[in-house]
């Protein structure tokens, strides 16, 4: 075991190699959630262990002192529930059930911060299989992260890494990954075009396993501010937990994090009424089916008035309890869409206009294809701002900024990526609203209305390039050249049909 601190690259590889060597043939998707928790388990036992040893260099042999003090830091493990306890007895046979106890004993005493968040279950048969193969998995992973220190390595590449580990698994988890990640390009991408600020309350109502709120709250640490809130909901419970244990390695304790199902019954209230907040980010499920549409004509906080989606495609439920819960007059809304959503009919129409009537739509971005694991199809970006509302900072505007952005990308081996040049262009003309020719146009609410209300990108930017001049004779000169080519090529292929007797 090394005391030196890791650099970022560093702890990355290391992390991944002992996640990856002790893979067995349980899903990623799955494998996921216990290799993050006992990464998340050696941060607080590392960290625990060094505040120990402060506090005996202070009390000396005093081991009521020493553990009286540990209890005022930011967490507490006691005797018994640290990594080098496990490790102690990792060769026994009841080592899962061993885990459990430990994680169970170290939520009782961190209520307040760590409930619920070791909810994995380390001596599960049906998901890790019999005794022999689940017991010689976790101890592969308790010998392998034995050997990582974490103590010496700051708080910021620890979380880095976490969200590194979320991004590999996501890679290795096809469609799957999708419930609990977003490619941090597009991520980032979309916490700039929110603009988050200082002061502000952000909150992505389907975070997955956190990222995008932690990105957003990034953007407003670059102003030099820590002054920010995060707030976020998540209908899958063991990507809640990734959740929680995301913002707590990156130093937000406080951010609230709800678990539930965000259409059907929102969780961040008070006063009995939605809260309220100045951006709201996502990348929510496409066209989710089944998303209860039957419960929406009697949504307690009536945020279905402009019409209910359709029961087969949830992504105006989403759009809708975004608008809803960003602040009237100054709230922004940044979410990730498919593109159907620009032009769909039926009541995806009429809710679709009643935005534009409302003057709520800010921006249409068209993005590339393939840059998700779970779908190769293009997506777009809608920003709604409700500072345009009458009343707001910028009624005034009365147009619409489209950005054709579907050839902003770099290849990949299996998709798409955005790169820093790439994001900057769509991030800077969003900012200038300024028109780019066959890459954006501001268009006035009057020529949407002429389309009959539709937001296909393509209606309103053209990116037609016309094909150069042919050069007939340079074309006729290389046909020349390739002629004594082509007639070797034919004389080799008549001796091989002689050969085999076709004539």
């Amino acid at each position: 075991m090394t005391n030196k601190p890791f650099s970022q690259d560093d702890l990355n590889k290391v992390l991944w190699s002992a996640a990856d060597s002790s893979r067995t043939s349980v899903d990623a998707g799955v494998y996921k959630d216990y290799v993050l928790t006992m990464l998340f388990f050696k941060y607080l036992s590392d960290r625990s262990k060094k505040q120990y040893e402060k506090n005996k260099e202070r009390f000396g042999s005093d081991e009521a002192r020493i553990q009286e003090k540990m209890k005022l830091d930011r967490f507490y493990l006691p005797p018994k529930t640290t990594f080098d306890y496990i490790y102690s007895i990792h060769e026994q046979d009841n080592i899962g059930e061993e885990l459990n106890k430990v994680f169970h004993r170290i939520e009782e005493e961190n209520r307040s911060k760590l409930e619920g968040v070791f909810s994995v279950d380390f001596n599960s048969e049906s998901t890790l299989g019999k005794l022999e193969q689940r017991n010689k998995m976790l101890r592969h992973l308790i010998q392998d992260f034995h050997k990582i220190d974490l103590s010496e390595t700051n708080e910021d590449i620890i979380g880095n890494s976490y969200m590194y580990m979320i991004e590999k698994f996501g890679a290795d988890a096809g469609k799957k990954a999708g419930e609990f990640f977003t490619p941090t390009p597009v991520a980032r991408l979309l916490a700039r075009l929110a603009q988050p600020k200082e002061g502000d309350r952000i909150c992505d109502p389907a975070m997955g396993s956190g990222g995008l709120l932690l990105l957003a709250g990034a953007e407003v640490e670059k102003q030099g501010s820590k002054n920010y809130a995060l707030y976020g909901q998540e209908s899958t419970g063991s990507t809640y937990h990734l959740a929680q244990m995301n913002m707590f390695l990156h130093g937000k304790d406080t951010a609230r994090l709800e678990w539930g199902d965000t259409l059907n019954n929102p969780l961040l209230v008070e006063n009995d009424h939605l809260m309220k907040f100045d951006v709201v980010v996502a990348n929510p499920p496409f066209s989710l089916k089944k998303w209860g549409a039957e419960n929406a004509e009697g949504d307690k906080y009536k945020r279905f008035h402009r019409g209910i989606p359709p029961g087969e495609k949830g992504d105006y439920a989403f759009i809708t309890h975004m608008v809803e819960t960003a602040k009237p007059k100054t709230g922004r809304v940044a979410v990730i869409v498919p593109h159907g959503v620009l032009f769909r009919s039926g009541a995806e129409g009429r809710i679709r206009q009643a935005l534009i009537e409302e003057n709520m739509i800010d921006a249409v971005i068209g993005l590339p294809a393939s840059l998700f694991q779970t779908t190769g199809i293009p997506v777009a970006i809608l920003i709604l701002d409700r500072s345009r509302e009458k009343g707001g900072a910028n009624e005034n505007r009365k147009d619409v900024l489209f950005i054709e952005a579907s050839k902003e990308f770099k290849s990949g081996k299996k998709q798409n990526i955005l790169t820093d040049e790439n994001t900057d262009k769509i991030v800077n003309t969003y900012a200038d609203r300024k028109e780019v020719e066959k890459f954006s146009r501001l268009i006035s609410l009057d020529e949407i209305k002429e389309n009959d209300y539709n937001l296909n990108i393509t209606r309103y930017v053209d990116t037609f390039e016309e094909e150069g001049e042919i050069d007939i004779s340079a074309n006729l000169k290389e046909l020349a050249a390739l002629e004594p080519e082509l007639q070797k090529l034919e004389k080799e292929m008549s001796e091989y049909l002689k050969q085999l007797g076709i004539k």
